[in-house]
Formats: structure tokens, sequence, C-alpha cells
């Protein structure tokens, strides 16, 4: 049977895990929302970590707590981020209280426990650890730092590493010609490094917008406190606590210029999830015409051959599926769906707070780190791995119809499609149908007809 201390708040007195780190407010939290059973991302836990000792450090240098205190408050911090059961003192749901007060108050409680320990006199989680602070600005700064450490140092160079992989691809399959596609029907030729280029250039356009979004995502509510105008915070708070974060994090934070905005809407982070979205559509149409390409192997195009990984049925012996493309594709719906939430969560700002912060920083980072492994994975185990087949290739080459259209500015455009529709019905190769329907010699027109000239474009 667990043992219990008791702990106050302003609303009374509460019974406490005798281990537990927190007080009463958190256990308050732990008892009103038993409703995911998820607690809040361990990213978003350590930003608010940092949070609370870049203040601390921040308030020492503006008088408004004892150097030692605020020492105590730092070692606290440091020791707390090192510890292995770091979450095992941050157990509030994710659907609790909308400003995310309950999440704010566990990390003063938690750090208020440490720091007393420490500091030998009591550092209490209001007065000192929460000094010059409200939830209502420290969590829209928790969204924004955290969101902002975890794009710089795993989803940034996550699509940075893909895109590289893609290229690298590339280089290596340029020789090979395949039938393009439009309509999933067959369509004049391609290069195979022409359609990964494609690839890399979505991925590398959406680097570019994420990237775009920083500077407004490093910009911070905090000092705006409980609505925008700053009140219990020195008027040197912001400035003093952005660098002091940007000390801690390698990071460059800097004050909003204008903390209303911040508190009372969440447009940064609707925004930030937008492009997530984008990004997650471009990494579902690079798996699924990586499944397209692996389809068969032999009722299917067939054109590459993925990487085995694990058997691809229980019943069905022999079978390997495309699992890293699925798996990529889900990836995508899943942030699709977490940015439909944080579009109806960023409605939520009424007045001067956003009420549904908690759940826009859970979905927002669950899009980041689900995005960040699998482009990893997509790019490690699925385009840098894959083997061209181009016997697969050559045999579709041969036998496409639309190669005629390369014969246009010759013979026009009706008689090129009844030298398709012809070669179509009777199976033949267009080389051969249309040397007899139109007497040319078929050493022309296989300069004409050549697949990897008709890539280069222009007129043949």
């Amino acid at each position: 049977m667990t043992s219990n201390r008791i702990e106050r708040d302003s609303m009374g007195e509460l019974a406490v895990p005798t281990d537990a780190l927190y007080g009463a407010q958190t256990q308050r939290a732990i008892n009103n929302f038993p409703i995911s059973q998820q607690a809040m991302p361990e990213s978003f836990i350590r930003a608010l970590i940092k949070i609370k000792s870049a203040a601390a450090t921040a308030n020492v240098k503006l008088g408004a707590i004892p150097e030692k205190m605020g020492a105590a408050i730092n070692q606290a911090a440091t020791g707390l981020l090192a510890d292995e059961r770091l979450m095992s003192h941050f157990p509030v749901d994710i659907f609790q209280t909308g400003s995310g007060t309950s999440s704010n108050m566990n990390a003063n409680e938690v750090l208020s426990t440490l720091a007393t320990n420490l500091y030998g006199d009591k550092v209490g989680p209001n007065d000192h650890i929460n000094y010059g602070q409200s939830s209502n600005d420290v969590i829209p700064t928790c969204i924004h730092v955290s969101a902002a450490i975890e794009l710089n140092t795993k989803l940034l160079p996550a699509l940075q590493h893909l895109s590289v992989t893609i290229k690298q691809k590339a280089s290596t399959v340029r020789h090979h010609v395949k039938t393009g596609r439009t309509h999933l029907m067959d369509a004049m030729p391609v290069r195979f490094n022409q359609s990964l280029l494609s690839w890399a250039n979505q991925i590398d356009q959406n680097i570019v917008h994420i990237e775009s979004l920083l500077p407004d995502l490093h910009s911070l509510a905090q000092g705006g406190t409980a609505v925008g105008t700053g009140i219990n915070a020195h008027p040197d708070f912001a400035d003093e606590f952005s660098q002091e974060l940007s000390q801690l994090t390698g990071l460059t934070f800097t004050p909003a210029e204008n903390f209303f905005s911040h508190i009372g809407s969440q447009d940064i982070a609707v925004s930030l999830s937008g492009q997530l979205k984008t990004t997650a559509v471009s990494i579902i149409k690079i798996a699924n015409d990586l499944r397209w390409m692996n389809s068969g192997p032999l009722a299917g195009l067939g054109e590459i051959e993925l990487e085995a990984l694990q058997p691809g049925s229980s019943i069905m012996p022999g079978k390997v599926n495309p699992v890293i493309p699925e798996a990529a594709a889900m990836v995508g719906a899943q942030v699709i769906g977490n940015d439909t939430t944080i579009s109806i969560a960023g409605q939520s700002g009424n007045f001067e707070l956003n009420v549904m912060l908690p759940v826009i920083a859970h979905n927002l980072l669950n899009s980041i780190e689900l995005l960040s492994n699998v482009s990893e994975l997509l790019a490690d185990k699925a385009i840098a791995t894959f083997v061209v087949k181009e016997e697969k290739l050559k045999e579709a080459l041969t036998r496409n119809p639309i190669l005629v259209t390369a014969l246009n500015a010759v013979i026009g455009y009706e008689k090129a499609a009844k030298i398709a529709k012809l070669a179509y019905a009777e199976n033949r190769a267009i080389i051969e149908v249309a040397s007899e329907e139109t007497g040319m010699d078929k050493q022309e027109l296989a300069k004409l007809l050549d697949p990897e000239k008709l890539t280069h474009g222009g007129i043949q």
C-alpha cells in the first residue's frame, strides 16, 4: 500500500505519495484528469525545466531572488534533466486545464522540492520558482522552445539526410530510363534520377519553408505573465530570460514584439503545423511512388526491388511487403490528423488566452518526432537500398505506344495516334508499326524514338 504525506495549497490539504517530488497542485491534476493516461511529451518537459532554470538566473541578475537560491534552482534543474526517472515526476495528463497550469505547477513543485533540499530553506513553487511568470506565458513559451529544439536537433537534420540520400541514389540510377506515368497510365519516358530529384526538391522546399518559420518560433511570450501586460515581472525580465535561455539551448530566442498575440493566440504553432502537414504530404507521395514501383514482383510494375526487411504474410510463404513506405504513409496520415487538431485548438484563443495549449504542444511535438524518425528510415531502409530492375524497365519501354508522341512533329498527331492504338491493339513494338505505317527507315525511327533521348525534352 502506498504511503502518503499531507501537502497544502491555496485550496487546502491533500494526500500526496510520500516519495513524490511534486506537491498538492500536481496531485489535484492527477486526481482531476484521469483521461488519456498519457503525460506531456518528454521534449516538452525538458524545455519546461530549462525555462525554469533560465528564469531563475534572470531573476538573480535582476535582484528578485537570492543568488544562492538561484544556484539551487539551477542545480536542481540540471539534476532533474539527468534523472533517468525524469518522466515519473511529471505524470499530469495531456488533457488538463487548457492553459497548462497543471504542468507549469508540476514543474514548479518538483523544482521547489529539490531546490529546497539544496538551499537549506524553503524555495517556494509560486513565490520563487515561478517568480515573474504565469502559466499563461510559460506554456506558450514552452511550446515554441520545445518545438524549436526538436526542429533544430531532429527534424531538419533528418530531412536534410533524406534529401542527401535521395540525391546520392539519383546519381547512381541516372542511366536507367523508365516509363513515365500520368493518371497511373503510360506516358513519355523519364530517367530514374529525374523522378528521384523531384522527390529531393519536395523535401528541400519543405526544409526552406520550415526554416522560414524559425524566427517567429524563436520569439517568446515569456515576460507577458497573466494577460500580456507583464504584471509582477521585472521590466527587464523578458530580455534577461531570453538571453539566459539562448545560452542554455544554443538557439537564439527573443522576447515577442507583442506579448498579447503570443498568449492570446497560437498562430505560429498553427503555421508550423501546417508546414509539417505539407511535409507529411511529400512523404506520402514518395512512399506511394516507392510502393507502386516495387509492386509485384510479377503482377505489378516491378521496376524496383525494395530491401527485404521481414516476412510479409502469416499465411503466404515468401511474401515480402514494402513495410517502410507503408509506415511512412501512416505517419503522414497521423501528422495530417494532428494538424486538424492543432487548427481547431488554435481557434480557442478567447480574448487574452488560448485554452487548448497542452493538446497543441502534444500534437505539434508528436508530428515533429514522427516525421523525424520516419525520414531517417525512409532514407536508410528504402531509398538507399532499393535495386533497379533494368530488364523490367526495358520490357515496358519497348512496348510503350506513347513513345509515338516523339513523331508528332514529323507525321502529325492524328497519324501518330493511329500508330499508337494499332501498336497497343496488336501488342507490337511501336517502332515496327511506325515503320509499316509511315514507310520511314527503322534506323531513323530508332533515333527519334530513343527513350533516353526523349527524356531530355525539346523537339525531336
